[in-house]
């Protein structure tokens, strides 16, 4: 049985790795100062946070529409896919999720199409992509293969150390007194995916310090299926890179440009690990 996969761009996988997985992934729409959304759409991340560092507004995001969604799941039909997973950023964080499950409604007498709430954002939602993906390419059914996917979602750790805390601060997720505090004690917020959104985890006095606590969790939490490094143009990634020396791991490192969505909200300079444990 031919099985299609489909998730949407807050996972940041790569687009080799999603193109060489054939893995169709649906854009959300990002808005940054006057730059058409159709340029930054297509926007290399690398390029995108160049374009970041020349504009001063945020960066805005809104949720795909269905029909975005309804195409990505009559494009896997048309290529030969029986069924379709599709592996969504947590339903907490965006309204994709609902977007695609309308979608697959839309398109139930055309294909069968399975939505996955991945609880998740940026590379935890791209680990369970690729999970998907590597399952689908096996000999397993398809219900369990979603099933298998469903119960990784709990053995997903997604991790962050945020260089500022100013997009936070103009977003009116924090106040600005308490950013203006942060940033005199040099304060590098920890922060975490729990329970389908983000929240604080820790606060570390100093940019080396956040670094060392993030290794420190992946070098201790045991073997590892899968391990992923995501970074938002961060000048320190490889130093970092070079501190993980995970127990075990099933499979590569993966390392990744946290892109525009997510970005938007973290800000350049971010660091963010995700592991999938065994």
């Amino acid at each position: 049985m031919r099985i299609g996969v489909v998730t949407d761009s807050a996972c940041d996988l790569p687009s080799e790795l999603a193109q060489q997985l054939d893995v169709i992934v649906v854009p959300l729409d990002v808005r940054l100062g006057a730059t058409p959304t159709e340029e930054v759409r297509v926007l290399a991340p690398a390029e995108f946070w160049k374009l970041a560092a020349r504009t001063s507004e945020l960066p805005e995001t809104s949720a795909p529409s269905p029909g975005a969604f309804v195409e990505a799941f009559l494009a896997c039909r048309d290529a030969g896919a029986e069924a379709v997973i599709c592996v969504t950023i947590s339903s907490a964080l965006s309204a994709t999720y609902e977007a695609a499950r309308s979608a697959a409604s839309a398109v139930a007498a055309d294909i069968r199409v399975e939505v996955v709430d991945s609880r998740n954002a940026t590379m935890g939602e791209g680990l369970l992509v690729i999970e998907a993906a590597a399952l689908a390419r096996g000999s397993l059914p398809f219900g369990a293969i979603v099933e298998q996917v469903k119960s990784a979602v709990d053995r997903l750790h997604v991790l962050g150390t945020l260089d500022t805390l100013d997009n936070l601060r103009r977003g009116g997720r924090i106040g600005t007194a308490q950013a203006l505090i942060g940033a005199m004690l040099q304060v590098k917020p920890v922060i975490e995916v729990r329970d389908g959104v983000v929240e604080g985890e820790s606060r570390q006095r100093t940019r080396s310090r956040s670094l060392k606590y993030l290794a420190d969790k992946v070098n201790t939490a045991g073997p590892l299926e899968r391990l992923a490094v995501m970074h938002a143009a961060a000048p320190d990634v490889e130093e970092f890179v070079a501190m993980l020396s995970p127990s075990a791991l099933e499979h590569p490192l993966v390392i990744s440009f946290i892109g525009p969505v997510i970005g938007a909200h973290t800000g350049a300079g971010t660091i963010g690990v995700c592991y999938l444990r065994a």
